[in-house]
């Protein structure tokens, strides 16, 4: 019986526009009141996501969870508003220096630096504005290169590079790699991103460890997910589920592919007709 649902948000519980599909929130309100816990598992900061919360009605929960940054971090949050980090699973200003460094390849570089509570923006481009936008994530823009600021910040989760060309990408990839392999965790997320966590933070890991948190053993947790950044989670739980918008690879690795996309209730097709009671 599954008891814990990890659900990625962009192109997996959340429609193109941002939104959230009626049939989504009906199918969670209901797991949830089965004593169920739904947990959105996504790269976003958990700031960003508490609007996706109040739309589900789980900001209405005692304890609700977020998995966010690529497993960088477990929050709790209450329903009085308040919020604890359960775990957090950062990298050092220097190894984000490197990071952000190799990844200039080229003049139209946009930069994203996530702390534990703020995600701060160097270069961003237009598309990614509009992406942001769309979904209303709070983000500061950096006024340079100058990453010393980040000294007196909350710790660094992760570091992450957006371009619509897919061949940019993955030379950023290749640069930071060539360099780094053995301290990062590189994935891809929404056709416009490539992301660098440090090494042993994921999707999976971290979930699994919320899992541990709460007591439910791991054949019993559910991983949602349509891009490279969710791979962990597919393979990592008892049950791998890839929307049917996914990559081919996530398809490959999951347990069971839903017939409908993210924009269809995908996650309502899951929680309606895949699970028992």
């Amino acid at each position: 019986m599954i008891k814990l649902i990890l659900s990625d948000l962009d192109e997996t519980l959340l429609n193109d526009d941002g939104t959230i599909h009626p049939d989504n929130i009906t199918a969670v309100q209901k797991f949830v009141q089965q004593g169920g816990y739904f947990v959105p598992n996504t790269g976003r900061s958990y700031k960003s996501v508490f609007g996706t919360l109040a739309t589900l009605g789980l900001n209405r929960q005692e304890k609700q969870y977020v998995v966010s940054y690529n497993g960088g971090a477990i929050v709790e949050v209450h329903s009085d508003g308040s919020e604890k980090i359960v775990a957090q699973h950062g990298m050092s200003l220097n190894l984000a220096k490197e990071i952000f460094k190799l990844g200039q390849i080229q003049n139209d570089i946009d930069t994203h630096i996530y702390t534990l509570d703020t995600l701060f923006i160097h270069n961003i481009s237009s598309a990614d504005q509009a992406y942001m936008s769309e979904r209303s994530v709070p983000y500061v823009e950096m006024p340079n290169d100058d990453l010393n600021f980040l000294s007196h910040e909350k710790p660094i989760m992760k570091v992450i590079f957006e371009h619509t060309d897919h061949e940019v990408l993955r030379a950023i990839d290749k640069a930071v790699n060539q360099e780094l392999a053995d301290q990062v965790l590189t994935t891809y997320s929404s056709d416009r991103y490539v992301e660098f966590n440090p090494k042993g933070s994921d999707k999976g890991s971290t979930g699994l460890e919320l899992a541990d948190l709460l007591g439910i053993t791991h054949n019993e947790v559910a991983a949602l997910g349509d891009s490279l950044n969710d791979a962990s989670q597919i393979k990592a739980a008892g049950v791998g589920v890839a929307v049917a918008n996914a990559k081919p690879e996530i398809k490959a690795i999951a347990n069971l592919i839903l017939d409908k996309t993210n924009n269809e209730g995908a996650v309502a097709e899951f929680i309606n007709t895949h699970l028992e009671g």
